[in-house]
């Protein structure tokens, strides 16, 4: 009885998504674009109802199978799931600053990281009590300018921590070998990067450690969550124990603690400082799901951007896009457009013109942190002048690029800039 009343209730979700999948239809000027569109659907949603059904909603098997999933996909050794990708930043820098580790990042030392982020990449690193340097970015790719971080070393440097922007990756081999010179630790936020390469290998498997998103707005989503990857075993297991309180259930050495603690109950052993940040095993049963999508939904992405690339060319002289650089593979969590300072209109002209047409704009993430006011309650470190960053931060912005929009969708946003365009010069 209960098998059917569960598999006439996942009929009826697959149906409602097929009629809802249908009933969609677009009509320009009328229909918003928005900046994200949900990339699940009904077998997300079933597989999330097994998970309630079951009543183990918490952090199970679901998420374990997700995380060997997405270890395999990025070709790395190890991935601990979160409950955000804040929260995989956080247990990153936390790992590195562990007392238990002999070679650890320490209070006052310095990270270095670029002004153009996210704000969850700098907090972590004053929330550590390490100081976050600002660096500038490159103009054309939004990314950390590499230059600036050799400039940037100081005694007191000990990680980097790039952000691969946008999906645009960053020049990481560069990095990882200043980092080798240096003798310093890298973090790559790869938050809004999944799938993103340098050379064939994909973003995120190249730092000591790295981190993903998955939140509603990502290429692939669970909702809320977030991912650590490694090849590190040590920094594996702290994070595993620093994802639940540090507790020593699951860890490798759970046994050999067990026997050294033997008047404490071992299955409420505590061998390290740590936070909540489990996942639920909803998030776990989304992204089982949506991890075998990833490469489909990058492809709709990239020719989004091909074709937005190609019929907006002729208008180069008042607006800068990003490009694929040779050896690369953009993920284009967005489609960026840059107003050279020089033209006959500017930025919140064009975006005033676009909002009016129902196409969803948005800044540059934080295109200049060291201009918030959130940064002078940390102790921090700006480097420079960051003229690009404050360029972006005056005259950049990106609207919606995601595996809703389709051939009506990009050629409408292509007429309206166009037409924005003709009427301005």
């Amino acid at each position: 009885m209960q098998n059917n009343l569960i598999q006439k209730i996942q009929e009826l979700v697959k149906q409602y998504f097929e009629l809802k999948e249908k009933e969609k239809e677009f009509a320009p000027g009328k229909t918003k674009i928005p900046l994200q569109q949900p990339t699940y659907n009904w077998e997300e949603v079933n597989e999330s109802i097994d998970s309630l059904l079951s009543t183990w909603v918490t952090m199970g098997k679901k998420v374990s199978s997700f995380e060997n999933l997405f270890a395999g996909y990025l070709d790395v050794k190890y991935a601990t799931m979160v409950n955000s990708g804040s929260s995989a930043n956080l247990v990153s820098l936390s790992i590195l600053t562990n007392p238990t580790l002999s070679n650890r990042l320490k209070a006052g030392e310095e990270v270095i990281t670029p002004a153009t982020t996210w704000a969850t990449t700098v907090y972590p690193i004053a929330n550590v009590n390490a100081i976050p340097v600002l660096v500038d970015v490159d103009l054309e790719t939004f990314n950390i300018n590499v230059d600036e971080i050799e400039r940037a070393i100081t005694e007191k440097t000990r990680a980097i921590m790039p952000v691969h922007l946008l999906g645009n990756p960053c020049d990481i081999k560069r990095i990882m070998e200043i980092a080798e010179e240096h003798d310093l630790f890298v973090i790559e936020d790869s938050c809004e990067a999944h799938g993103a390469e340098v050379n064939g290998k994909k973003v995120g498997s190249f730092g000591d450690m790295s981190t993903f998103s998955y939140f509603f707005s990502h290429h692939i989503s669970t909702i809320e969550g977030g991912m650590i990857t490694t090849n590190n075993e040590e920094y594996y297991e702290l994070a595993k124990a620093l994802r639940v309180f540090g507790w020593a259930r699951n860890l490798k050495r759970y046994e050999e603690y067990a026997k050294r603690y033997k008047d404490i109950d071992k299955r409420f052993l505590f061998v390290n400082i740590g936070f909540n940040f489990r996942p639920t095993e909803i998030q776990g049963a989304f992204g089982l799901h949506q991890i075998k999508k990833l490469d489909k939904f990058i492809e709709s992405r990239r020719r989004n951007a091909k074709y937005w690339n190609g019929r907006l060319d002729e208008y180069s002289d008042y607006l800068m896009f990003q490009e694929e650089r040779p050896g690369t593979r953009h993920v284009w969590f967005g489609y960026p457009i840059t107003v050279k300072s020089d033209s006959t209109f500017n930025r919140d002209e064009l975006i005033k013109f676009l909002e009016e047409r129902k196409i969803e704009t948005r800044p540059i993430q934080i295109p200049n942190i060291a201009k918030q006011p959130s940064i002078s309650l940390m102790n921090h470190c700006i480097f420079g002048d960051l003229p690009n960053s404050t360029y972006i931060m005056n005259n950049s912005f990106w609207f919606g690029n995601h595996q809703g929009i389709g051939k009506e969708e990009r050629e409408y946003i292509a007429d309206c800039i166009e037409e924005f365009i003709k009427e301005k010069v």
